[in-house]
């Protein structure tokens, strides 16, 4: 699989990110899974992202927008646009 341009922050616990991961993956959209209990650097990042709350999903796009917590009709919303 090619680079993504699109990077996935979560935890493995969270129920939420699975769900976000398996619309993404049902849907063969590349992605890069950053998890955040693993990469304090990413944490911070999310933290930054969101007014210091390590809220995840937190999903960045090629195009520069951010979507957290998304629910999979934000998501199919988001990759209708593409």
């Amino acid at each position: 699989m090619e680079q993504s341009s699109i990077t996935v922050y979560g935890t493995t616990w969270c129920g939420d990110c699975r769900r976000a991961k398996l619309f993404l993956d049902t849907r063969k959209i590349g992605y890069d899974w950053v998890d955040i209990e693993q990469d304090a650097e990413a944490a911070m990042k999310v933290m930054e992202i969101n007014g210091g709350y390590r809220s995840v999903p937190t999903i960045l796009f090629e195009d520069g927008s951010i979507l957290v917590e998304p629910s999979n009709a934000e998501l199919a919303q988001k990759f209708a646009a593409r």
